[in-house]
């Protein structure tokens, strides 16, 4: 692989960056797209270990993969890089719209233009999983976890790190006992280059990550009191940061009951606007936490305006979310460097990989009942759509954007503005 420029790099970012719609499936598909099949920097096995790695923390995983490959490439600025320019488009845009929000509450030029998106969206979620699957799932053991992994989440709830975990010891009893259980080219291609320097490097990135971390919070506790509104949302998003394994739709339910039922910072209308504003913006789904802190401090303002506040509010939330993602990378990615010529925990990744392969077609499944379909039911504990209520406009707009990125090779952008535009449009006239 020739060497990459931090300059080049950076560029590159950007663009994943701009494009990083759709949730965790449709970021990690423009990543694997641009770095690994279009660019050639981070090779296939290296870049699912970062993403098996990523699933098994709290926090986004698409951002943390963000991180860890900015890592790989150019260190701790590379890393820094990748991972704030992963968030600042979403960022900018949730916050616009959040003045939006509170200052309108209707914005139907937002949802023409966002109409069609939607709909690239789950056509390049879609080519992921397909593509994903048909290089990591090669054999019917692998097949079987994707499934299982499935069902446990999306239909017996079990929680996201035991399914991971169950998906590891399969993968190590395969690995030590019946290794064609797991295909080929599975095994640790070479000793991996990049080592961690033990405790130094413990002590050189931990304590100031964490006094970043914490900074605002404990300021706003000196200035304003510890029941201001500011100091709440610190507090209660920096523990979110900590328990958002599996990412964002994990825990959004706990968001969900603590913004409305506990706090009462928005409406339960409010807060499902929110997560479609999430949903239609580029960056990390948990971003929608941006959106909550917004409100929350918007209609709890004092001493400052209500405007003011609300964009403090945005500023804490996202702080407290985000500052933990760099701190986990940072501190574990050399480790898991130097684990990547281990026999047994390249068995474990490889069935990691099969499961997470599932829980992204979970997600995949739950998109496209929302996108495709205006009602949906719950059967036998699943939620499924109703089928008399297909929305032909956006399953049209799916398949062509599909066929135009998996048949005609289109580029992600050009697809996204057609039926961005062609979808609004469409808004406009039938709407």
């Amino acid at each position: 692989m020739r060497p990459v420029s931090f300059r080049e790099a950076a560029a590159v970012w950007w663009r994943v960056a701009l494009l990083s719609f759709g949730g965790p499936a449709g970021q990690i598909a423009v990543m694997h797209r641009i770095l690994v099949e279009e660019k050639r920097w981070v090779d296939e096995q290296r870049f699912l270990h970062a993403l098996n790695f990523c699933m098994v923390l709290p926090g986004p995983e698409a951002q943390q993969l963000a991180t860890y490959l900015g890592w790989y490439l150019h260190g701790i600025r590379g890393g820094l890089v990748a991972g704030t320019l992963f968030i600042l488009p979403g960022f900018i845009s949730i916050l616009a719209l959040s003045l939006l929000y509170a200052g309108m509450r209707e914005i139907p030029a937002v949802a023409a233009l966002l109409f069609g998106l939607k709909a690239a969206v789950l056509a390049l979620v879609a080519m992921a999983v397909w593509r994903l699957a048909q290089r990591a799932l090669a054999t019917p053991l692998l097949r079987i976890i994707a499934l299982v992994a499935l069902l446990a989440i999306g239909w017996l709830k079990l929680p996201f790190p035991l399914v991971l975990l169950l998906a590891a010891v399969i993968g190590l009893f395969a690995a030590r006992f019946e290794s064609t259980l797991l295909g080929h080219g599975w095994q640790p291609a070479s000793q991996a280059t990049v080592a961690a320097s033990g405790h130094r490097h413990l002590l050189r990135i931990v304590p100031p990550a964490l006094l970043l971390w914490g900074a605002p919070v404990l300021c706003c506790m000196v200035w304003l009191g510890p029941d201001h509104v500011l100091v709440t949302l610190g507090l209660f998003f920096s523990e979110v940061a900590v328990v958002t394994f599996g990412g964002a739709y994990a825990v959004l339910a706990y968001i969900t009951q603590q913004a409305v039922a506990v706090q009462g910072w928005m409406q339960p209308g409010e807060m499902l606007d929110g997560l479609g504003l999430a949903e239609s913006t580029p960056g990390p789904l948990i971003q929608v936490v941006q959106f909550v802190g917004f409100m929350a401090a918007f209609r709890e303002a004092a001493p400052f305006s209500p405007w003011t506040a609300g964009v403090l509010g945005a500023l804490m939330t996202t702080w407290v979310i985000f500052v933990p993602c760099f701190l986990f990378i940072f501190a574990g990615a050399p480790y898991v460097e130097r684990l990547r010529s281990n026999l047994l925990l390249a068995g474990a990744l490889r069935c990691i990989t099969a499961a997470v392969l599932g829980v992204m077609a979970h997600l995949a499944f739950w998109f496209a009942t929302h996108v495709l379909f205006a009602e949906t039911r719950r059967l036998a504990g699943l939620t499924v759509p109703v089928l008399g209520s297909v929305q032909w406009l956006p399953l049209g707009l799916g398949v062509l954007a599909l066929w135009l990125l998996g048949r005609r090779g289109w580029g992600i952008l050009p697809v996204l503005a057609l039926t961005t535009l062609g979808g609004g449009v469409a808004w406009w006239l039938l709407y």
